[in-house]
């Protein structure tokens, strides 16, 4: 069977690039497909950003998408549309020389570019954040631009795909227009040797330093916190363009004890070394950090925020689910877990039970027969 991913760029360390080079590794290692990833914007020289199977092709457009942003107006929209045809074609011409059974798109960069190709795969859009927050978000002004976009990412993407994959139930009701839609959660491939024993005064946070994380929410948080608790640490874990913003934010505001450390090579034995994990988000589509957390025997404390949280943490039982935005609540469950070793050992043990419903193994189960199921309908169509 082939496969094809579109993806704009392997460079970047996220959480969308890495599951896509997980998942493509394994579906060539264990089942052997033959499996395409197609990079846009990747640049030429880039190193990519986790390993990849020397069993995955791997085809680099390496057209300069973002050389546009280098000049104003009206150049750049010259240059827009230049780049944008050359995107289109070069696209269409990878995908039909190929000739895949499956094409698989992820939806955050020009994916009505892929839908329109005229092959004989069959088309899954593969949704890693949630759509609420592409389209009704407050952080998208909610104007006639936000119907347009609406509008053109329903029409050019939704109504032309044959299977939308999302990560979790809730997201169904923003897609009611598919043709069909399947609900296949991540997993992680983090091998884990050590379990967090819940003695160390640490909460750990691990992401991105971009505005989605809410980390300036998670600050406000620490500073009730550690007023109550100052022999605890909350150690951050992560890079992006808010570091001096938080770090600043930190220390007008006198909180203390929290240290940002930016990305780690060895974030598995950080885990190990925590007692809570905090997950203070205004989105997101799974959380891979929640379910690494877990995996580790690390209870979570995150807001009940759309839409991937309240699909792992089972409230009360392996972490807590806080209402979206209530950050006294959130203090108030972060402290209820410093105060009890009892209850982080109770609510480890559980979170690691829970963890192994998202097993490699299981996840790409769902994947294979997924596409074993479209293949079924190529070849009845085929017959017909």
């Amino acid at each position: 069977m082939k496969i094809v991913y579109i993806i704009p760029s392997l460079e970047v360390k996220g959480g969308a690039e890495r599951i896509v080079i997980e998942k493509a590794n394994y579906l060539s290692e264990h089942y052997g497909y033959d499996v395409s990833i197609i990079t846009q914007c990747h640049h030429n020289n880039a190193p990519i950003a986790y390993p990849l199977s020397e069993k995955i092709h791997h085809i680099n457009l390496g057209i300069p998408y973002y050389n546009q942003y280098k000049y104003s107006y009206p150049k750049r929209l010259w240059l827009k549309w230049r780049i944008n045809k050359r995107l289109r074609k070069e696209t269409t011409d990878a995908v039909l020389q190929i000739d895949p059974d499956i094409l698989i798109v992820l939806p955050f960069f020009k994916p009505y570019i892929a839908y329109p190709i005229p092959c004989r795969a069959k088309k899954i859009i593969e949704v890693h954040e949630p759509l609420e927050y592409h389209l009704y978000s407050d952080l998208i002004n909610k104007s006639w631009r936000t119907k347009l976009f609406k509008k053109r990412y329903f029409h050019h993407i939704v109504k032309n795909t044959d299977v939308i994959v999302s990560l979790t139930n809730d997201e169904k009701k923003y897609i009611k227009e598919a043709k069909r839609i399947e609900v296949i959660p991540n997993f992680s491939s983090m091998d884990v040797n050590l379990h967090s024993t819940c003695d160390a005064k640490r909460v750990i946070a691990v992401g991105r330093l971009a505005h989605v994380k809410g980390y300036e929410r998670l600050l406000n948080i620490w500073g009730i916190v550690n007023a109550k608790h100052p022999d605890w640490q909350l150690d951050i874990f992560g890079d992006g363009s808010l570091r001096n913003e938080l770090l600043h934010y930190a220390n007008v505001n006198n909180i203390k004890n929290v240290a940002l450390h930016g990305v780690t090579h060895h974030i598995s034995q950080e885990y190990a070394n925590s007692s809570i994990c905090a997950v203070s988000s205004y989105y997101e589509g799974f959380s891979l950090v929640i379910l690494e957390a877990m995996m580790h025997g690390v209870p979570c404390v995150a807001f009940d925020c759309p839409t991937g949280p309240r699909s792992i943490i089972k409230n009360n039982q392996c972490g807590y689910l806080i209402e979206n935005g209530n950050e006294d609540l959130f203090a108030e469950k972060l402290c209820n877990l410093i105060d009890s070793k009892e209850l982080r050992t109770q609510f480890s043990n559980a979170a690691i039970e829970r963890a192994k419903t998202f097993n490699l193994d299981i996840i790409m189960g769902q994947w294979k027969s997924l596409f074993e199921s479209l293949s079924g309908n190529m070849d009845n169509h085929q017959h017909n």
